[in-house]
């Protein structure tokens, strides 16, 4: 496995990380590029978890399809502030400086109305002894909302909230009531239909050329 880019993510990232909580961490590699010539398929995606640290890694093309249809979770790896980067290659770097081509007006509103909307549909389910998960859910849903819309307006996908201790609270409340819900994804849903500054498709081929360098960087004869 050669790392291409690592870092932090998840709940330290959001900044709504206290003692205790887990350290999420996530990765885009490349497998040798001879091994995709065989008859079986390469590993695409490794994940691990107690009693080694929480880590998903995920091969560059799968990595590069799941950003191009705007999975907030995998698109954050290219948006970190620095100092949550643990492994960074120039390969990497080039990744970081096409973000903005991996992204497009109709894969952003689907995507992270759809997360929410899975966040939300937990909270209506869950059972009465799972208050702490639902305040979990609950903060998701804002955070994806938060980030979906501002991604849409501005063009820019901010991982470090700016106000994390009010989407905390925020989390609680629709944790107790979920009905508070439906405004938020009402609003959200409003301002994702106004024109926003994305593209309405993502230029994939800027994408294919990165991926291209990453196959003749780790092709072995």
């Amino acid at each position: 496995m050669h790392v291409v880019l690592s870092g932090v993510v998840g709940s330290t990232a959001y900044g709504l990380a206290r003692p205790g909580s887990d350290v999420d961490r996530l990765g885009l590699f490349a497998v040798p590029t001879e091994e995709l010539h065989g008859l079986q398929r390469p590993v695409e995606s490794v994940v691990s978890s107690a009693p080694e640290p929480d880590r998903t890694m995920h091969e560059a093309a799968k990595w590069c399809r799941l950003a191009l249809s705007a999975n907030p979770t995998v698109s954050e790896l290219v948006w970190l502030p620095d100092e949550l980067y643990e492994v960074r290659t120039p390969l990497g770097e080039e990744l970081i400086a096409l973000r903005g081509a991996l992204l497009s007006e109709r894969a952003v509103r689907g995507s992270y109305l759809g997360y929410a909307g899975q966040q939300f549909r937990k909270l209506l389910t869950r059972g009465p002894d799972e208050r702490p998960r639902a305040a979990k859910h609950a903060r998701h849903l804002v955070r994806l909302l938060e980030q979906g819309v501002r991604l849409h307006e501005t063009g820019e996908l901010v991982v470090r909230l700016t106000e994390p201790e009010q989407v905390r609270e925020s989390g609680e409340r629709i944790a107790a009531r979920p009905e508070l819900a439906e405004p938020l994804l009402a609003e959200a849903e409003r301002r994702l239909d106004r024109p926003g500054v994305l593209p309405s498709a993502p230029d994939e081929s800027r994408v294919e050329a990165w991926l291209r360098r990453v196959r003749r960087a780790y092709w072995t004869a």
